[in-house]
């Protein structure tokens, strides 16, 4: 017998790269299976809050509100508009929008806390000024919104314009932010002539200019300071004049 050692030998019938074995064939499917997990992964966000929302497991029980001081819960439970048959895997933004209509709340989120409480965090519109009106105090933000707060059930620790005026109010509301412990001493404000002001605070009074600004309301603090250490007691500062502080005292 005789052999052909030039011979190539013959394939195998897996040999040709669509085998079952083939390792080209195995990536192949690897990669089909990737692709439909990720697939599975980025259309998760759809599906799985459709399935959560039927479970029992995941019905809304408890609803915490964070951020209200003037705002009554009970306003913000009504608007919520929520019972023991929803999920908290119900869309959020609906609900924020609702919220959102109260006239005191600025900006609302709400957000989940698994498995069965709504967190609804709100920044409510802050009252700076009261003004006096006919059935009594009405309570004004920074902006000269009206805000719908009765100073008579509710304690309104703010300062007395005589009247709404934005340009004073925008004053008021930059001194809370930036000013807060001389915020917190002011009774009043008024305007005295046509381009002037009285800030009274409560032992005392400043006058000022009406473009007047924080960096000039700081320069009262070293003044104060000194004539506190000489015992002196002072019954007006005035900053009308550029570049003097002139501190009039008993």
């Amino acid at each position: 017998m005789t052999t052909d050692r030039g011979a190539p030998a013959a394939p195998d019938a897996d040999d040709d790269g669509d085998g079952p074995s083939s390792p080209v064939l195995s990536l192949r499917l690897k990669l089909a299976f990737a692709g439909v997990a990720l697939v599975a992964l980025a259309a998760s966000p759809l599906w799985m809050p459709l399935l959560l929302r039927r479970m029992a497991f995941f019905h809304v029980r408890r609803v915490e509100i964070v951020g209200a001081h003037f705002v009554p819960a009970s306003d913000i439970l009504s608007r919520l508009h929520v019972d023991t048959l929803a999920s908290v895997w119900d869309p959020t933004r609906p609900l924020a929008a609702r919220v959102a209509t109260q006239p005191e709340v600025q900006t609302v989120n709400v957000r989940r806390k698994l498995p069965g409480t709504l967190v609804v965090e709100i920044t409510e519109r802050v009252p700076v000024a009261l003004v006096p009106a006919n059935s009594g105090f009405r309570v004004y933000d920074e902006h000269g919104v009206l805000l719908p707060i009765d100073p008579s059930r509710v304690t309104v620790d703010v300062p007395v314009l005589m009247q709404r005026d934005t340009a004073l109010l925008r004053l008021i509301g930059a001194v809370r932010a930036g000013m807060p412990a001389l915020y917190a001493r002011v009774s009043a404000v008024r305007r005295v002539g046509r381009d002037e002001l009285l800030l009274q605070l409560k032992a005392w009074s400043v006058r000022a200019m009406q473009d007047v600004t924080l960096d000039r309301l700081a320069e009262i603090e070293p003044v104060e300071e000194d004539l506190t250490r000489r015992q002196l007691r002072v019954t007006e500062i005035d900053l009308r004049y550029r570049d003097q502080v002139i501190a009039r005292y008993q």
